[in-house]
């Protein structure tokens, strides 16, 4: 990565009444990057794009793009666009009116201003629909719309604010794959805001977790996930086996509690495998498509061990045993 950001932020801080929304926030982003903010709600990522974007003026802090402070200047004089999770198309233009209408309200010349919206069409892999309404396209076809509106403008900077979070879950995965292609062909800087990890998990060159209005981790996404840095993190992102001091203890596995990923868990009748072993009894199995779910019960509770392919011969009720190493236990206390 170059030495100096596309985006830098300094100590930034949004107060509103008694909430500290936004707490001393400092971020790096830089030139041609996919970073995420990613946060349970009120966690204050996306009052963070909103100062941004100049949607919000911070209380004091700086936002530097490509080299200027622009914290003080209105939404239209920062070289970035927003793509929010409502399209707000214009319903009664057509796809390439919807696309044209920014430069047009910048007074661009008629041909550079039909040059340049042909080719945000084409990037969005859209050519063929310029004469449709919103109302003819997919959920999927509006929001590369909503792109093709942004990135006609050149930004330097796009923001995008949950622009998924409408899609059905199939339409959602394809949007994801395709939004992160988008993003290397055209080499611009993505600050993605987004609650669902998963998502953040497959988009993401790196990720910024956030809570009670500060980044409580930065990293890559198999940084966040394989090594979170506390037990919010490794609660968060993924799904995970929670053990507490006492349950630990019960089980004969140390004096402190962590956490276990389930793919981490290996589950078999006899064999065992890492230096952590628990006996329990399978109470259910339950096929999620690439993958199978195992629900152990034990005398401390309950554990869940993932499998990359269902495990022959086991069934509710059988004596099950669970196995791990512990160099995968991320301590949380």
């Amino acid at each position: 990565m170059p030495s100096s950001p596309m985006v830098r932020l300094v100590n930034l801080r949004k107060q509103f009444g008694e909430v500290k929304a936004v707490d001393d926030v400092s971020l790096d982003v830089f030139d041609g990057e996919f970073i995420t903010l990613l946060g349970p709600s009120g966690s204050g990522k996306t009052t963070v794009l909103r100062m941004i974007a100049g949607f919000e003026i911070p209380d004091s802090g700086e936002i530097i793009l490509n080299g200027a402070d622009v914290a003080q200047l209105p939404p239209y004089e920062r070289d970035v666009n927003t793509v929010f999770q409502d399209y707000a198309l214009f319903p009664h233009m057509t796809v390439l009116e919807n696309i044209e209408y920014g430069l047009k309200v910048k007074k661009i010349g008629k041909d550079e201003t039909r040059t340049r919206a042909l080719k945000a069409l084409n990037q969005v892999r859209l050519d063929g629909y310029e004469n449709r309404k919103p109302s003819q396209l997919s959920g999927g076809q509006r929001q590369r719309v909503a792109l093709a509106r942004a990135l006609v403008n050149r930004p330097k900077v796009l923001l995008l604010d949950e622009p998924l979070g409408a899609l059905d879950l199939k339409l959602r995965e394809q949007m994801q794959i395709e939004l992160k292609q988008l993003q290397r062909d055209i080499g611009i800087t993505f600050i993605f805001v987004t609650h669902d990890q998963e998502e953040a998990l497959t988009m993401s060159d790196r990720i910024a977790v956030f809570n009670d209005g500060k980044i409580v981790q930065l990293g890559s996404p198999r940084e966040i996930y394989e090594n979170p840095n506390s037990k919010f993190v490794s609660e968060f992102v993924g799904q995970t086996n929670k053990l507490s001091a006492q349950m630990a203890q019960s089980l004969n596995l140390g004096e402190f509690e962590f956490n276990i990923r389930p793919e981490d868990i290996h589950i078999d009748k006899t064999e065992s495998k890492g230096d952590r072993q628990v006996v329990g009894k399978l109470k259910d199995t339950i096929f999620v498509g690439a993958l199978t779910r195992y629900l152990v019960s034990t005398s401390a509770g309950d554990f869940i061990s993932t499998q990359s392919a269902e495990r022959a011969g086991l069934v509710a009720g059988d004596q099950v045993i669970l196995s791990w190493s512990s160099a995968k236990e991320h301590r949380t206390a």
